[in-house]
């Protein structure tokens, strides 16, 4: 087949919304907040904190090394959220919106390394398996949180 059959063949089977379907095909998917995914995090690194200390015994280097870990990955996602949330009240255009997401996955990136290589700095006795632990944790919950929150609007498209 050729490019323009294949245009064809494409275009035949596209129909363009009306302003009323678009309308009620935009209040059906609505873009999902970056929020309940940071509280989720934010939750996970305090109970990985609360399973170091119960694990160690009380063991407060420890459940520092954890609650760091747990940070060095929540304070990025914070920035990044903030930045998620600014632009879909911004409505830029895709292209803008896509090299926005980049930068700022860049920075995140960034910003966890340094807080990670930089935890013998802010911590006395640094536990890196609990440093490890809470940081895997709190990134682990993102990843929960976000397929509950799509199983969720899944279920709830699939109910309209």
């Amino acid at each position: 087949m050729s490019d323009d059959q294949l245009d064809d063949a494409s275009e035949e089977g596209f129909k363009p919304l009306s302003a009323e379907e678009a309308r009620r095909w935009r209040e059906a998917h609505q873009p999902l907040s970056p929020w309940p995914v940071v509280w989720v995090q934010a939750v996970a690194g305090v109970l990985a904190a609360v399973v170091a200390w119960l694990v160690s015994g009380g063991l407060m280097s420890v459940v520092w090394s954890a609650a760091y870990g747990a940070l060095a990955a929540w304070v990025p996602a914070v920035l990044f959220a903030r930045m998620v949330a600014r632009r879909m009240k911004m409505q830029a255009n895709a292209g803008s919106a896509l090299m926005a997401l980049m930068v700022w996955e860049g920075v995140k990136i960034v910003l966890t390394l340094g807080l990670l290589l930089a935890a013998p700095k802010f911590l006395a006795q640094v536990h890196w398996l609990a440093l490890l632990a809470g940081f895997v944790v709190t990134i682990k919950a993102a990843w929960a949180a976000l397929w509950l929150m799509s199983a969720k609007r899944r279920s709830a498209v699939s109910i309209n």
